[in-house]
């Protein structure tokens, strides 16, 4: 879930060399991972049994800190979450409370989301993690297709997913991630969108998580502001900074 946080892409010349899968997998890594961002994001959820909109703050620094701190609704200001390694903590200012989450709500959802908290903790990497091979890629006839990958676990992994499908277009701009469980059902559906040209980087300022089980339902994630390789303090992310933040 840092992939909600920071979205660092390298654009590739018209005629570079064809990229390698590990290449391609790198890509789609750090494509949500940097030294620092910051961001504002609008996040709108839809389920079948109620329909929400927030806005947020985000810091990162790294893979192992971020800080997300809730700007709207009014009702949810200041409720913040504070990531350190693989630990996580909530602060809810209305009660004046810290609370660690523990490991057996790990995957319970965050703020309503389809989202997990342990989506938030959770930093696997495609490239280490997982046996990949085409599946499809650009040819003579179809010189502009995107790369389509197929991922499977390495032994003793630690993932969730029995096999990941990604797809990545020449670029190397992620398009969507398709995780499947162990049984080679389709769990959920990631897609990216709204691509732009940030700092000399392609951006997808928008992510969509769809579960594959819950028709209509889906999640949006919509960078409103991103800013990448900005100065962020280590005390930022530390739990007596957490309600001031």
């Amino acid at each position: 879930m840092m992939r909600l946080l920071t979205l660092l892409l390298l654009t590739t010349g018209a005629h570079a060399a064809e990229p390698t899968i590990e290449e391609l997998l790198v890509a789609t890594d750090d494509a949500q991972r940097g030294e620092s961002s910051s961001a504002v994001m609008s996040m709108q959820v839809k389920t079948d049994r109620y329909e929400r909109s927030m806005k947020m703050e985000a810091l990162s620094k790294g893979t192992d800190n971020s800080l997300i701190k809730i700007l709207e609704p009014a009702k949810d200001a200041g409720i913040s979450t504070l990531k350190v390694g693989d630990n996580l903590w909530n602060y809810l200012p209305k009660v004046d409370r810290t609370m660690k989450v523990p490991a057996g709500m790990m995957g319970g959802s965050w703020m309503g989301s389809h989202f997990s908290n342990d989506d938030l903790v959770k930093e696997s990497r495609l490239s280490e993690d997982y046996t990949a091979s085409f599946e499809s890629k650009p040819d003579a006839e179809h010189p502009d297709a995107d790369y389509v990958i197929a991922l499977v676990p390495k032994p003793d992994a630690p993932v969730v997913w029995g096999k990941v499908v990604v797809q990545i277009t020449r670029d190397r701009v992620p398009v969507s991630i398709r995780y499947f469980d162990e049984k080679g059902e389709l769990v959920r559906t990631m897609s990216y969108a709204d691509v732009r040209d940030i700092a000399g980087r392609k951006v997808p300022m928008q992510m969509t998580l769809v579960p594959a089980d819950k028709p209509g339902e889906f999640t949006k994630m919509t960078f409103d502001e991103l800013k990448f390789d900005v100065p962020i303090h280590d005390k930022t992310f530390t739990l007596q900074a957490l309600k001031g933040n």
